[in-house]
């Protein structure tokens, strides 16, 4: 009996190698029903029903910004300061209680201050310098409604030229022709005179430059006060910066002043600012307690 074995041609080394470099086949896209629609913007956001909820908002938003500012490097020592007006007492602001470190702030922890200095909700103390401020500030200007100055590095180091910022970029043009210069220094701001003088250095600007000691911005929300803070603080780095490395060219004024009239308005800076809010109140939700 004889053993018969079959003999099979090898397989084809090349195959799998052919194989591995075949294109994946592409899905099979079909029309989408409906009219295709152009969007350029954010859906509008719905006011708070009540005046208790735009309280809240104001809170949350106010609360989360100072944790920020903390992310941002504008925490410096005791000094700095973010004012929410009250939606139905409107002499009265929520601000931040002396001492408590922007990284740790929480809802619970804002003050609710009066037009006398007075600490009318929370627990103290209450920066004496943030009331001088901020008090004369909401008084002369009815229309905003929150109010930021911390002593951040390139705004302080900007502040010591006493001069207004140049349009020399995009960003930069969202305060052009729209910030004030206070061309004095008195040490720390301990009276409300010298508030209503930094006041009118403000005018109807969105932001003043404080010689000598930083820069303060103000808004119709908490949201734009805030992101507008970050915005000047980033505009002061990037001057320093463009002066320091020769002689900058700035956008011409007719171009400026188109550019401020797109970008300078509150509503971009809101969005702005939701989105580094969203961020925070996933990473740290304790904030809002």
């Amino acid at each position: 009996m004889s053993l018969v074995t079959e003999h099979h041609a090898p397989e084809s080394t090349s195959e799998p190698s052919a194989r591995l470099h075949q294109r994946p086949s592409s899905p099979v896209v079909t029309r989408p029903e409906g009219k295709p629609t152009r969007q350029d913007w954010f859906d509008p956001v719905p006011p708070r029903p009540t005046l208790a909820a735009e309280r809240r908002f104001r809170q949350e938003q106010l609360a989360a910004a100072f944790r920020l500012f903390a992310q941002f490097g504008f925490d410096y020592g005791l000094a700095g300061h973010i004012t929410a007006r009250d939606p139905e007492w409107t002499d009265h602001f929520w601000v931040n209680p002396f001492g408590v470190h922007f990284s740790q702030m929480k809802v619970s922890d804002l003050l609710l201050v009066n037009h006398h200095g007075e600490i009318v909700q929370g627990r103290g103390p209450l920066n004496r310098a943030a009331f001088a401020i901020h008090a004369a500030l909401h008084e002369d200007r009815p229309d905003i409604v929150a109010a930021a100055h911390t002593h951040s590095t390139h705004g302080k180091a900007w502040a010591t030229f006493g001069q207004p910022l140049q349009a020399l970029t995009q960003d930069s043009c969202v305060f052009y022709q729209d910030h004030g210069v206070y061309e004095q220094f008195h040490g720390v701001v301990n009276e409300t005179d010298e508030g209503h003088r930094i006041g009118q250095a403000l005018g109807a600007h969105k932001a003043v430059i404080l010689k000598n000691h930083g820069i303060l911005t103000v808004g119709p929300s908490v949201q734009a006060t805030a992101w507008w803070y970050i915005a000047l603080e980033n505009a002061c780095q990037v001057q320093l910066l463009a002066q320091a490395a020769g002689q900058p060219s700035p956008i011409p004024h007719d171009m400026a002043a188109l550019t401020h009239s797109q970008i300078g308005r509150p509503g971009g800076a809101e969005f702005a600012f939701k989105a580094w809010f969203d961020q925070l109140v996933q990473r740290e939700p304790e904030v809002l307690s």
